[in-house]
């Protein structure tokens, strides 16, 4: 009743190492060991084939449970297993005996590197968003300064920007902490998760809005969106933050998986499927305030295309770093490049910041409002009269106020002989009548 009726081994492998499973040194692609190839006492019959390389100690490592009599249930003891060498370690649960198949694992393992229990790729985002949070508090007290110093000139797109930058600062702070608190306890806690995750979502959701009303001239050709437009875009906002919200919950609560399930494809399509919606309509918007501001204004028409250029540029480099996404997960199934994959998720956040850098230097409060503010213009208008505003409103008063004085001399002037004339011409028509 006592004997081992069943063998399931914990086997940790480096990612390099992986070619040292199975028999493949021996010319044959099993993963278990036979009898025949028992006897060439190459490996144990049942257990699985692992060549280990004397000259290597930290090989892959191999952990046994057996099943014992009639037992249906084996229970594993907690070891502690030392790694001495820098890598990408993967636990695998292996059995060779068939009658153990519908099997099922239940249990945990904890895994710490030397400086906390952060993964090895995710080490680097800490760092990363430290960083963050101090360029985004610069940028803060820089703007809060312009924001203070011309007060009596800000319009409502500052405040919009306001916004946005303080989500940023925010969202920042909250991945750092999570991610701290994460590499001292080991655990991931859910209410500083949450936060991050909806800070990030509204951040994301404000930021694209801010982009697509700057598109549309909003403060600058138009006073107002109008309201069918404002409930399209309050539409399309509420819909993306729903879905990245969702995306952000699934990819950060939970179990930390390096394999891609088919849930997070599901919501990854419906946030990139919004995200080119909101392309399409920036540039679209883009588009006619060009060609409203080409006859309008020349000095706003060059901090449009100031805009456009520096946008488009942004989408370029998007594009282009999706393909380099795409190539690198499809080379690298098994984080073999795991030291560089914190560059992936950090580009992103780094390219919105530098956007929203941008649109703070493009309409940056000055002494000069008028530079980007809606004002009345009419189509006709010169392309420099914004910048002679005050000019042209006195010169006008002025020519006003002297061709009044001159029609008033004139009429005096000529108001005696025009009497005269009209007497003159009544005594003739008296003296026709007689």
């Amino acid at each position: 009743m006592q004997q081992k009726t069943g063998l399931v081994e914990a086997l940790i492998v480096e990612v390099t190492d992986r070619d040292k499973i199975g028999a493949a040194y021996l010319n044959s692609s099993a993963l278990c060991c036979t009898a025949d190839l028992a006897k060439d006492r190459a490996c144990k019959a049942g257990e699985v084939i692992i060549h280990q390389d004397p000259n290597n100690p930290d090989g892959p490592k191999r952990l046994q449970t057996f099943f014992e009599g009639k037992n249906a249930e084996a229970k594993m003891n907690p070891q502690t297993i030392q790694i001495n060498s820098t890598g990408m370690y993967y636990l695998y649960f292996m059995f060779c005996d068939p009658e153990l198949i519908g099997m099922r694992v239940n249990g945990r393992t904890v895994w710490r590197n030397p400086d906390g229990y952060l993964p090895g790729k995710m080490g680097p985002m800490m760092t990363f968003f430290g960083l963050m949070s101090l360029a985004y508090l610069a940028l803060g007290l820089v703007w809060f300064f312009w924001f203070v110093k011309y007060w009596k000139n800000i319009i409502h797109l500052h405040n919009h920007i306001t916004v946005v930058i303080g989500l940023g600062m925010c969202e920042m702070a909250f991945w750092y902490f999570e991610y701290a608190n994460f590499n001292s306890k080991g655990r991931r806690p859910i209410g500083i998760t949450v936060w991050a995750v909806t800070f990030g979502a509204i951040k994301k959701t404000v930021s694209r809005l801010l982009l697509l009303v700057v598109s549309m001239g909003y403060g600058v050709v138009r006073p107002t969106l109008g309201g069918g437009i404002t409930s399209k875009a309050m539409l399309l906002g509420i819909t993306y933050f729903i879905a990245s919200e969702a995306l952000g919950l699934l990819e950060n609560l939970g179990t930390i998986n390096d394999f891609s399930g088919k849930a997070r494809l599901v919501l990854v399509l419906p946030v990139a499927l919004l995200d080119a919606c909101f392309i399409v309509w920036i540039f679209s918007s883009l588009s006619q305030t060009l060609e409203k501001l080409q006859i309008r204004s020349a000095a706003k028409f060059a901090l449009y295309q100031k805009f456009t250029n520096s946008l488009a540029i942004a989408v370029l480099i998007s594009i282009a770093w999706i393909g380099i996404e795409m190539y690198f997960n499809a080379t690298d199934p098994l984080s073999e490049m795991w030291k560089r994959a914190w560059i992936i998720s950090a580009f992103w956040i780094l390219l919105a910041f530098v956007l929203l850098v941008v649109i703070c230097v493009l309409w940056a409060p000055s002494h000069n409002p008028t530079r980007y503010a809606f004002s009345e213009e009419t189509v006709d208008n010169s392309d420099d009269d914004e910048d002679r505003i005050p000019l042209s409103g006195s010169a006008v008063k002025v020519v006003g106020d002297v061709a009044t004085k001159l029609e008033r001399k004139e009429r005096k002037t000529s108001s005696a002989p025009e009497q005269y004339l009209l007497g003159h011409v009544e005594d003739l028509e008296e003296d026709k009548r007689e």
